[in-house]
Protein backbone atom coordinates (compact mmCIF):
# COMPACT_ATOMS: atom_id res chain seq x y z
CA UNK A 1 0.00 0.00 0.00
CA UNK A 2 1.76 3.59 -1.04
CA UNK A 3 1.41 6.46 1.05
CA UNK A 4 -1.76 7.91 -1.18
CA UNK A 5 -3.39 4.68 -0.12
CA UNK A 6 -2.55 4.78 3.59
CA UNK A 7 -3.70 8.78 3.73
CA UNK A 8 -7.22 8.27 1.40
CA UNK A 9 -7.81 5.54 4.08
CA UNK A 10 -7.52 7.17 7.35
CA UNK A 11 -8.82 10.29 5.58
CA UNK A 12 -11.96 8.06 5.18
CA UNK A 13 -11.28 6.38 8.13
CA UNK A 14 -11.28 10.15 10.62
CA UNK A 15 -14.23 11.52 8.46
CA UNK A 16 -17.44 12.37 10.71
CA UNK A 17 -19.47 11.84 6.99
CA UNK A 18 -19.06 10.53 3.47
CA UNK A 19 -15.93 12.07 1.44
CA UNK A 20 -16.39 12.88 -2.26
CA UNK A 21 -13.04 12.59 -4.49
CA UNK A 22 -12.71 16.09 -4.87
CA UNK A 23 -13.46 17.30 -0.94
CA UNK A 24 -10.44 14.04 -0.31
CA UNK A 25 -8.05 15.42 -2.78
CA UNK A 26 -8.64 18.64 -1.44
CA UNK A 27 -8.51 17.13 2.21
CA UNK A 28 -5.00 15.42 1.07
CA UNK A 29 -3.38 19.02 -0.40
CA UNK A 30 -2.18 17.97 -3.36
CA UNK A 31 -2.84 14.61 -5.54
CA UNK A 32 -4.91 14.87 -8.78
CA UNK A 33 -8.76 13.44 -8.61
CA UNK A 34 -7.72 11.38 -10.95
CA UNK A 35 -5.20 9.53 -8.79
CA UNK A 36 -7.58 10.12 -5.90
CA UNK A 37 -10.28 7.84 -8.02
CA UNK A 38 -7.54 5.38 -9.25
CA UNK A 39 -7.03 5.44 -4.75
CA UNK A 40 -10.49 4.56 -4.23
CA UNK A 41 -11.33 2.04 -6.96
CA UNK A 42 -7.87 -0.24 -5.40
CA UNK A 43 -9.12 0.38 -1.37
CA UNK A 44 -12.39 -0.43 -2.85
CA UNK A 45 -11.17 -4.08 -4.07
CA UNK A 46 -9.02 -4.54 -1.05
CA UNK A 47 -11.37 -4.13 1.34
CA UNK A 48 -14.25 -6.41 -0.68
CA UNK A 49 -14.07 -9.65 1.09
CA UNK A 50 -13.29 -8.29 4.51
CA UNK A 51 -15.48 -7.06 7.90
CA UNK A 52 -16.32 -3.30 6.29
CA UNK A 53 -16.05 -2.63 2.79
CA UNK A 54 -15.30 0.90 1.23
CA UNK A 55 -18.46 2.32 -1.03
CA UNK A 56 -19.76 4.71 -2.86
CA UNK A 57 -23.16 6.35 -2.15
CA UNK A 58 -23.85 9.10 -4.65
CA UNK A 59 -20.25 10.07 -5.18
CA UNK A 60 -19.38 10.24 -1.71
CA UNK A 61 -17.13 7.07 0.12
CA UNK A 62 -16.98 5.93 3.57
CA UNK A 63 -16.63 2.31 5.07
CA UNK A 64 -19.76 0.56 6.37
CA UNK A 65 -20.23 -3.03 8.04
CA UNK A 66 -20.21 -5.85 5.51
CA UNK A 67 -23.54 -6.79 5.12
CA UNK A 68 -23.56 -10.10 6.15
CA UNK A 69 -21.65 -9.19 9.61
CA UNK A 70 -24.45 -6.26 10.03
CA UNK A 71 -26.91 -8.73 12.41
CA UNK A 72 -23.55 -9.11 14.96
CA UNK A 73 -23.82 -5.37 15.27
CA UNK A 74 -26.70 -4.52 15.70
CA UNK A 75 -27.85 -4.52 19.09
CA UNK A 76 -31.66 -3.74 19.49
CA UNK A 77 -33.81 -5.18 16.90
CA UNK A 78 -34.18 -2.72 14.44
CA UNK A 79 -37.33 -0.91 13.68
CA UNK A 80 -38.84 -1.33 10.39
CA UNK A 81 -39.90 2.11 8.90
CA UNK A 82 -43.62 1.48 7.20
CA UNK A 83 -44.20 4.01 4.79
CA UNK A 84 -48.12 4.91 4.35
CA UNK A 85 -49.03 3.83 0.67
CA UNK A 86 -49.23 7.78 -0.45
CA UNK A 87 -45.78 8.10 1.10
CA UNK A 88 -44.46 5.19 -0.93
CA UNK A 89 -46.40 6.22 -4.26
CA UNK A 90 -44.32 10.51 -3.43
CA UNK A 91 -40.95 8.55 -2.28
CA UNK A 92 -40.87 6.21 -5.91
CA UNK A 93 -42.20 9.63 -7.83
CA UNK A 94 -39.68 11.50 -6.52
CA UNK A 95 -36.90 8.86 -7.19
CA UNK A 96 -37.39 8.15 -10.82
CA UNK A 97 -38.78 12.14 -11.74
CA UNK A 98 -36.91 14.60 -9.48
CA UNK A 99 -36.64 17.45 -9.39
CA UNK A 100 -39.93 17.19 -9.08
CA UNK A 101 -42.70 20.05 -7.44
CA UNK A 102 -45.97 19.17 -5.67
CA UNK A 103 -47.71 20.28 -8.78
CA UNK A 104 -46.23 17.37 -10.99
CA UNK A 105 -46.31 14.44 -8.31
CA UNK A 106 -49.85 15.05 -7.69
CA UNK A 107 -50.37 15.48 -12.16
CA UNK A 108 -48.46 11.67 -11.89
CA UNK A 109 -50.68 10.43 -8.82
CA UNK A 110 -54.04 12.10 -10.14
CA UNK A 111 -54.73 13.17 -6.47
CA UNK A 112 -53.32 15.69 -3.68
CA UNK A 113 -50.58 15.05 -2.16
CA UNK A 114 -50.85 16.39 1.73
CA UNK A 115 -47.61 18.42 2.41
CA UNK A 116 -48.27 15.83 5.64
CA UNK A 117 -46.34 12.99 3.37
CA UNK A 118 -43.85 14.99 2.18
CA UNK A 119 -42.68 16.08 5.57
CA UNK A 120 -42.39 12.34 6.76
CA UNK A 121 -39.93 11.63 3.71
CA UNK A 122 -37.69 14.59 4.32
CA UNK A 123 -37.91 13.43 8.45
CA UNK A 124 -36.88 10.12 7.22
CA UNK A 125 -34.36 11.86 5.63
CA UNK A 126 -34.64 10.33 2.48
CA UNK A 127 -35.80 13.32 0.63
CA UNK A 128 -35.23 17.08 1.02
CA UNK A 129 -36.00 20.68 -0.87
CA UNK A 130 -33.74 21.09 -3.88
CA UNK A 131 -34.54 24.31 -4.59
CA UNK A 132 -37.03 26.36 -6.76
CA UNK A 133 -38.82 25.87 -10.27
CA UNK A 134 -38.01 29.07 -12.28
CA UNK A 135 -41.38 29.32 -13.58
CA UNK A 136 -44.24 31.64 -12.64
CA UNK A 137 -44.99 30.96 -8.86
CA UNK A 138 -41.85 29.05 -8.15
CA UNK A 139 -43.04 26.26 -6.42
CA UNK A 140 -40.43 24.18 -4.47
CA UNK A 141 -39.15 21.03 -5.94
CA UNK A 142 -37.78 17.85 -4.20
CA UNK A 143 -35.02 15.02 -4.40
CA UNK A 144 -33.81 12.63 -2.57
CA UNK A 145 -30.92 12.48 -0.39
CA UNK A 146 -27.48 10.33 0.12
CA UNK A 147 -29.39 8.95 2.68
CA UNK A 148 -31.73 7.38 0.48
CA UNK A 149 -29.10 5.82 -1.73
CA UNK A 150 -27.29 4.79 1.52
CA UNK A 151 -30.69 2.90 3.15
CA UNK A 152 -31.72 1.19 -0.20
CA UNK A 153 -28.24 -0.04 -1.24
CA UNK A 154 -27.71 2.15 -4.40
CA UNK A 155 -24.81 3.97 -5.65
CA UNK A 156 -26.60 6.71 -7.85
CA UNK A 157 -30.12 6.81 -9.04
CA UNK A 158 -29.28 4.82 -11.99
CA UNK A 159 -29.03 1.86 -10.09
CA UNK A 160 -32.93 2.24 -9.28
CA UNK A 161 -34.57 -1.19 -10.43
CA UNK A 162 -36.56 -1.33 -13.58
CA UNK A 163 -40.53 -1.08 -13.72
CA UNK A 164 -40.64 -5.15 -14.18
CA UNK A 165 -38.31 -5.46 -11.00
CA UNK A 166 -40.65 -3.56 -8.89
CA UNK A 167 -43.32 -5.25 -10.09
CA UNK A 168 -41.48 -8.39 -9.39
CA UNK A 169 -40.63 -7.36 -5.65
CA UNK A 170 -44.35 -6.28 -5.07
CA UNK A 171 -42.91 -2.26 -4.64
CA UNK A 172 -45.61 -1.64 -7.18
CA UNK A 173 -48.26 -2.68 -5.34
CA UNK A 174 -49.46 0.25 -4.00
CA UNK A 175 -49.53 2.33 -7.09
CA UNK A 176 -51.07 -1.00 -8.93
CA UNK A 177 -53.89 -1.04 -5.87
CA UNK A 178 -54.45 2.94 -6.54
CA UNK A 179 -54.76 2.79 -10.46
CA UNK A 180 -57.02 -0.91 -10.04
CA UNK A 181 -59.47 0.83 -7.84
CA UNK A 182 -59.38 4.35 -10.20
CA UNK A 183 -60.40 1.79 -13.08
CA UNK A 184 -62.77 0.01 -11.03
CA UNK A 185 -64.63 3.33 -9.79
CA UNK A 186 -64.35 4.50 -13.61
CA UNK A 187 -66.52 1.35 -14.58
CA UNK A 188 -68.86 1.56 -11.93
CA UNK A 189 -69.65 5.26 -12.73
CA UNK A 190 -69.85 3.73 -16.25
CA UNK A 191 -71.96 1.12 -15.63
CA UNK A 192 -74.81 3.26 -13.18
CA UNK A 193 -74.51 5.97 -15.98
CA UNK A 194 -75.57 3.71 -18.79
CA UNK A 195 -78.48 1.85 -16.23
CA UNK A 196 -79.82 5.55 -16.01
CA UNK A 197 -79.56 5.94 -20.09
CA UNK A 198 -81.63 2.61 -20.41
CA UNK A 199 -83.99 3.69 -17.37
CA UNK A 200 -84.71 6.68 -19.15
CA UNK A 201 -85.31 5.08 -22.35
CA UNK A 202 -87.68 2.86 -21.12
CA UNK A 203 -89.68 6.00 -19.54
CA UNK A 204 -89.36 7.45 -22.44
CA UNK A 205 -91.17 4.25 -24.01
Amino acid sequence: MDDLERAVEAALFAAEEPMSARALADFLGGPAIEQVNHTLDLLAENYRNRGIHLVERARRWHFETAPDLAHLLRREKEQVRRLSRAATEVLAIIAYHEPVSRAEIESIRGVQTSGGTLDVLMEAGWVKIAGRREVPGRPTIYATTPEFLDHFGLASRRDLPGIAELRATGLLDPVDDAYDELMRDDADEETHRGTQDVDKETDDA
